[in-house]
């Protein structure tokens, strides 16, 4: 069906000429950035603090970073959730299928690490025989149970793979504004306003 002929779209106005995201799809974006921006610094500078006797600064930016991979783990799982019974408007009919691909690869490749990075996390300190508990509490101070015994070869495999998903990850979100802020300033097609 064409986009021109469907009928007016969601959050259709003429500051959305192609509709819109509804609040709640708006609210999980935005606060998933958010949590990123917490976890994806904290994670790549943990591995720099070094010289303290106790470990308490170490502890805390461990944390503060699992904390916000976790809790994006939720979000992603409820925004997934949300997304199946609330389709987001169609892509104006007048994007170029490249860019369509493009766009949905982007959005798929970062669902994914939105799943499994938080998921990698957590096992690994598990298997590293750092459970959430005591100084990393989840939110500090809701212990999680361990699930699994140390195991170093299945930690230092986790770690590596984790190490790489926060590098792709910061690939794809480079894409992602990339692709925004060019729908916004050289096709001016509005598809950054949807989610504003």
């Amino acid at each position: 069906m064409d986009a021109s002929t469907a009928g007016p779209l969601p959050g259709q106005d003429a500051a959305h000429p192609h509709g819109q995201y509804g609040r709640a799809a708006k609210w999980f974006h935005w606060i998933t950035l958010g949590l990123m921006l917490v976890a994806l610094p904290t994670g790549f500078v943990i591995k720099f603090i070094t010289g303290e006797a106790d470990g308490a600064y170490k502890m805390g930016f461990y944390a503060i970073h699992e904390s916000a991979g976790l809790t994006i783990l939720f979000a992603a799982i409820a925004r997934i959730a949300w997304k199946v019974r609330h389709p987001p408007p169609p892509h104006p009919a007048d994007l170029p299928p490249m860019m369509r691909k493009a766009a949905a690869a982007t959005h798929h490749g970062l669902y994914a690490l939105l799943i499994l990075q938080p998921l990698m996390g957590f096992f690994m300190t598990n298997a590293f025989g750092f459970p959430m508990q005591g100084r990393t509490a989840y939110l500090g101070f809701i212990d999680l149970p361990k699930f699994m015994e140390p195991s170093e070869g299945l930690a230092n495999a986790l770690s590596w793979g984790h190490t790489i998903g926060g590098y792709l990850f910061v690939v794809l979100l480079v894409a992602h504004i990339g692709g925004a802020v060019f729908h916004h300033a050289i096709r001016r097609d509005g598809t950054l306003m949807r989610m504003l």
